[in-house]
């Protein structure tokens, strides 16, 4: 029988750099220290989620504070650091403006990695996705530490440990395994086969103030109070979704992440804080028992596509009709059009919309959010 994964779980009241720095070692000294996942003088990549940038106090990103702890941490340990993602829209050093990251890097010397080269990396293993394309900066790197935010998503329930390595895919690579994958138990056992052939030595969540609701960009900032740290994404993730009462056999990255092996949520041991001291049931958080995303067996029966399943749908006086909705659909052909020539916001036609949610992932005035329709609302009751 295997040994119970660790997730250490710290209490972090504010985003007090002090603080922060204190939580952030305290975190690491109980999975044996910053050491045990960098040796000295070895290539470490940090890995945040950026998304689309967007001030610290939007909760898109990791906050600036934990993201300098945990990079002077690993300094401390001697390691050579570099810092990156690939966004939702732009370039990782865009993104890393508007969130304060950028200034951190910049004062503590670690550069931007190369996410815009893209290396081919063959998986015999995996279970889904043999072959990936890779961030350059990911390859050059002898390891990786995850730094995630915890946030609520459309397609996944919760964004956290497992999803954040989606960033390692560069640029407009990511919109065609949308495409390619459209459902979320296709989606989420290519999450899974990613972080197996990346293997990250380390995964660290920022929950201090976590997003809760329309996540995981246009969502609500919501305290915690908590930093999250382990070498198991899926204990991790689980543990997330104990604190805010969410049914983790609703999370399909969970239990793919489970059937790979990938982790273990079913034996958890917590060194650090027990979970039900950030137990929020309240938390804003999607749990009906209803597809989140079509089936693969059923997704192309047209009348669950356009009356079962969640789907996005636009805030009409929240829209600037900027268009990058219909510029990041990866549906083919797309699923949002315009009519009368840009006056009214873009238009469903959601026999083709994949669910893939990425339009309002990336909608810049947070003016798209999800909705069951209300067959659907019904059935899943």
């Amino acid at each position: 029988m295997s040994d119970p994964s660790k997730v250490a779980l710290v209490y972090c009241e504010k985003y007090e750099l002090e603080e922060v720095r204190n939580a952030v070692q305290q975190g690491l000294s109980i999975l044996g220290g910053a050491a045990q996942f960098a040796k000295d003088g070895e290539n470490i990549l940090v890995k945040p989620n950026l998304l689309l940038g967007g001030s610290p106090d939007r909760c898109i990103s990791p906050h600036p504070t934990v993201f300098q702890a945990v990079l002077e941490a690993f300094q401390a340990a001697g390691a050579q650091l570099s810092f990156g993602d690939s966004p939702g829209f732009g370039s990782a050093k865009l993104a890393a403006r508007p969130s304060g990251l950028l200034a951190v890097a910049d004062a503590l010397n670690v550069p931007v990695a190369d996410f815009h080269e893209g290396v081919d990396v063959t998986f015999h293993e995996g279970n889904l996705i043999k072959q990936f394309t890779f961030a350059k900066g990911v390859m050059d790197a002898d390891g990786l530490i995850s730094l995630s935010k915890m946030k609520t998503h459309a397609l996944t329930r919760i964004t956290g440990a497992i999803k954040n390595q989606f960033g390692c895919i560069p640029g407009m690579l990511k919109p065609e395994f949308h495409s390619r994958l459209p459902n979320v138990d296709y989606f989420s056992k290519m999450l899974v086969d990613i972080n197996l052939c990346i293997k990250p030595r380390l995964y660290i969540m920022d929950g201090i103030i976590a997003m809760e609701g329309n996540g995981p960009h246009g969502g609500t900032p919501r305290p915690m109070h908590v930093l999250l740290f382990s070498t198991d994404p899926v204990a991790l993730d689980a543990t997330v979704c104990k604190m805010i009462n969410l049914d983790e056999n609703l999370v399909e990255p969970i239990k793919y992440g489970n059937e790979y092996g990938l982790g273990n949520s079913r034996d958890i041991e917590y060194p650090g804080e027990k979970p039900k001291r950030f137990f929020t049931p309240d938390f804003n958080a999607n749990r009906s028992p209803a597809l989140t995303s079509t089936k693969p067996d059923a997704f192309n029966n047209r009348f669950l596509r356009t009356f079962i399943t969640p789907r996005p749908i636009i805030i009409e006086d929240k829209c600037i009709k900027c268009g990058r909705c219909v510029e990041v659909c990866p549906a083919d052909p797309k699923a949002l059009s315009w009519q009368n020539g840009k006056k009214q916001p873009p238009v469903y036609d959601y026999a083709k919309c994949i669910r893939c949610y990425c339009c309002q992932e990336l909608c810049p005035e947070e003016a798209i959010t999800v909705e069951t329709p209300w067959l659907g609302r019904l059935l899943g009751r």
